[in-house]
């Protein structure tokens, strides 16, 4: 324990120990036991010195003497509880103030470990209430500059952005017109809209809108991300958001910007924790007071951004809020070549730069997409010169290149590197052949390979490649898919003329391999819209809700992407016959189809293609009309309909036309009629023209060998076609079929053939060695490959399907 009196018998000041001064803390107060015992020693052991040199330097005010230290002098604290308190000397007096300044430093230092009381000389910082007040004033100026809103006037107009018409009629009324003219809305009596609400994809231009918006009515834009105004200090949040709305108040007329507002606006019944709710309250009571009472009959608009709109708080949609909803979708072919010239007058271009044809070729992108497109064909543009610079410095002869002058499009980029790295005086880029450097159409053509729409990266697909000519046959399939699915959307005024609603979507039925998949995708080709591909199983998830919640986004990121056609690949995995047997999350999957297809909300030009090869176990409410009403029989195809689809599977295989040799001649019409094909399916006959490809491949690779080397009795090559002995190109004989027609068909200007055989004495070229074996498939690889595949579809599986067609 402490020592009663503080000098001892020399006149020497007793240091007490450090564990005697915490122990007398603890008793004066219990409290400091929460805290935590080495900080507590820390503080002490820095705090003895200055209670020791407190002692020996104490003066009396009133004398402003010194004080003797008198044992037997006691003094009364009286804490207003009633209880006698001990008395206590001058000692413990001293220590207990030094008890609780300690008690000061350790709880402050543990609230903030960034304050001190006592510096590493062990002294107290001694600072006057001036030089306080300074630094306190200094500190809330600092935080007020870092609070401070910013706020600029766009010089981006509404010109300046490219495809979005039909957006501009309503944010002329409902923002520039309240803000340019108010007095007609004070004559009229009547409050203009508070907000609006732009919602879409990512890189749809909703914030570049925002800026248009704010250039062409020429006011003060406030613009905030809304993370920004998320604190971890309980209150600040909120403080953050009244600080906003005032400001914009101050600055009325104005457009007040939040972007990705979802994040701060979550359904209250869905947030985790009280202060998003906060949040949510804090805003909703300040655009109710966006008021022109408040505003001095100034307008403040309220713009808010979103990939989500569903999150948001149902409270915050209502009419006097966000009283209006502008969507801005995908862009069609049209709004992309709006875009795409709006972003090419602001370039160097040389010559005409086809811009219906990059739009019809870029479906899927979206307006940061484009811009991407335009920077990627500016920097072809800029490789050009770089590799210019690095020829000329390797050039002796003398002469300099010049822009228009072809260059290596192999160079190699080290070698860039190193002419870049030379003195600046020698790779100066020509003054002349800058001004020569242009953008051509080409530059964009190279650049759409290097550019990924957003889509693709959301795991999205575009129109796809696929054309009619590569499917082949299926003629009237291809009539009513035409009626179903592309006049409603090249022309849905025809449909609304007579009265009548465009089908909800085709469900495509029949025996595997016969080319459900290939119809849907050409038909997203055929009317250019965006398509979505989804394989059934891969929706299902085994978490409850995850399912519905996926098949759901499938449909919101359809409508984003209007028109749009969603394919539905094994669609019997995800919309089974609802009974007892099934588990509930099925019959939720279901359900939720249901909806999408013909619920509550339209379908705003989302049409659904479903491929199946079992729709007798398709749930009935699913193929009633007003949903998938339209049912399609992909049956086999015919023997007519078999020498398309070979026309069409052959158009890039070479095959043998030299009517000197009429045993190799392929006979396409030959084939398809033959009674071998017969159930087979489109995949089969895809099948057949492979193998006999791979045939022919495997001959010639054999042809060479024999010529080159002799004949080792290690290297075999089996299911050789018996034909006549080795034969050798020495022309260009055989050319692909490009147009699909039979080999007695083609062109009467085709060289004839010039063969070398080993019976004849002429002589062969030395060089011949070196060339690459020509492959040429001839009948008899087809003869081989018809031994070697067979038809998929079981003659018992042909009559299944036919009763199924008979009953649906």
């Amino acid at each position: 324990m402490l020592s009663d009196e503080p000098i001892d018998q020399n006149g020497r000041i007793q240091t007490p120990r450090i564990t005697d001064v915490l122990d007398y803390i603890y008793q004066v107060d219990i409290s400091m036991k929460r805290q935590k015992r080495a900080i507590v020693e820390k503080s002490i052991s820095r705090s003895l010195p200055l209670v020791i040199s407190l002692i020996q330097n104490q003066f009396d005010p009133n004398d402003n003497g010194p004080i003797s230290f008198d044992s037997n002098r006691t003094m009364d604290l009286d804490d207003g509880s009633g209880i006698d308190t001990p008395k206590r000397t001058d000692s413990e007096k001293s220590l207990l103030q030094a008890a609780e300044k300690i008690k000061y430093m350790t709880v402050k230092k543990a609230a903030d470990n960034k304050q001190s009381v006592i510096t590493s000389n062990d002294e107290i910082l001694n600072v006057d209430s001036a030089n306080t007040s300074a630094a306190a004033a200094k500190k809330r100026k600092r935080s007020k500059s870092q609070d401070q809103i910013e706020y600029t006037i766009p010089s981006t107009k509404l010109d300046d952005l490219g495809g979005v018409e039909s957006c501009i009629e309503d944010i002329v009324e409902l923002i520039i017109m309240p803000i340019k003219h108010p007095e007609i809305y004070l004559h009229t009596g009547i409050q203009p809209p508070r907000g609006v609400l732009l919602w879409g994809p990512p890189g749809c231009g909703k914030s570049m809108m925002a800026k248009a918006i704010a250039g062409e009515a020429n006011v003060p834009l406030v613009s905030i991300s809304a993370p920004e105004m998320v604190s971890g200090m309980s209150g600040e949040s909120e403080k953050k958001i009244r600080d906003l709305f005032n400001e914009a108040k101050k600055l009325a007329p104005c457009i007040l910007f939040i972007d990705e507002i979802d994040a701060i606006t979550q359904k209250r019944e869905n947030a985790s924790k009280d202060m998003e709710r906060r949040m949510v309250a804090q805003l909703l009571t300040c655009i109710d007071e966006l008021n022109w009472d408040q505003t001095g009959n100034r307008h403040v608009s309220l713009l808010g951004a979103t990939n989500q709109p569903d999150s948001l708080d149902p409270a915050l949609r209502r009419a006097g809020r966000f009283d209006r909803e502008i969507a801005m979708a995908v862009p069609n072919e049209s709004a992309r070549q709006k875009i795409l010239s709006v972003l090419g007058s602001k370039l160097r271009l040389q010559g005409d730069v086809d811009y219906k044809n990059l739009a019809k070729i870029t479906p899927g992108y979206v307006g940061a997409d484009l811009m991407a497109l335009t920077t990627a064909a500016g920097m072809s543009a800029v490789r050009r010169i770089f590799k210019l610079m690095y020829l000329n410095l390797n050039k002796l002869n003398g002469d300099v290149l010049t822009i228009a002058d072809p260059c290596d499009s192999n160079t190699d980029f080290r070698s860039i590197l190193r002419a870049l790295s030379c003195p600046s005086d020698d790779n100066t880029v020509d003054p002349i052949n800058l001004d020569q450097l242009y953008i051509t159409n080409a530059d964009f053509l190279d650049a759409i390979g290097k550019v990924q729409p957003s889509a693709q990266r959301e795991g999205f697909a575009t129109v796809p490649g696929v054309t009619w000519d590569s499917v082949g046959a299926l003629f009237e399939i291809r009539e009513e898919l035409r009626m179903a699915v592309i006049l409603p959307i090249k022309n849905p005024e025809l449909f609304q003329s007579v009265g009548i609603s465009a089908p909800s979507g085709v469900l495509l039925w029949g025996p595997p391999g016969c080319g459900k998949t290939l119809l849907a995708k050409a038909v997203a080709n055929e009317c250019s819209t965006n398509f979505i591909s989804v394989k059934g199983p891969e929706l299902i998830n085994k978490y409850v809700g995850e399912s519905e919640r996926a098949l759901r986004t499938v449909f919101n990121r359809a409508r984003a992407s209007s028109p749009c056609i969603i394919f539905f690949d094994e669609f019997d995995a995800i919309c089974p016959r609802r009974n007892d047997n099934n588990s509930e999350s099925i019959s939720r999957m279901v359900n939720t189809l249901l909806t999408e297809l013909d619920g509550v909300d339209s379908r705003n030009g989302v049409f659904v293609i479903g491929a199946t090869n079992r729709p007798d176990i398709i749930d009935p409410a699913i193929l009633r009309p007003g949903r998938l009403d339209k049912l399609l029989y992909v049956k086999l195809p015919t023997p007519i309909d078999r020498v398309e689809i070979l026309r069409s599977a052959t158009r890039n295989t070479p095959l043998a036309s030299n009517p000197n040799i009429p045993n190799e001649v392929v006979d396409l019409e030959k084939i398809g009629l033959s009674e071998q094909l017969n159930n087979f399916s489109g995949a089969d006959i895809h099948n057949l023209v492979r193998e006999a490809s791979v045939c022919a491949l495997r001959r010639s690779l054999k042809q060479a060998h024999n010529h080159q080397q002799p004949v080792d009795p290690n290297f075999q090559l089996t299911d050789t076609p018996s034909i006549p002995e080795p034969l050798l190109l020495t022309g260009t004989n055989f050319v692909a079929n490009p147009s699909g027609c039979s080999a007695n068909s083609l062109p009467s200007t085709i060289s004839e053939t010039t063969l070398v055989t080993p019976a004849t004495n002429a002589p062969v070229d030395t060089n011949i060695q070196h060339q690459k074996p020509a492959v040429i498939v001839t009948m008899l690889d087809f003869e081989l490959a018809l031994t070697k595949v067979s038809a998929s579809v079981s003659a018992s599986d042909l009559k299944h399907y036919e009763r199924l067609s008979q009953n649906l």
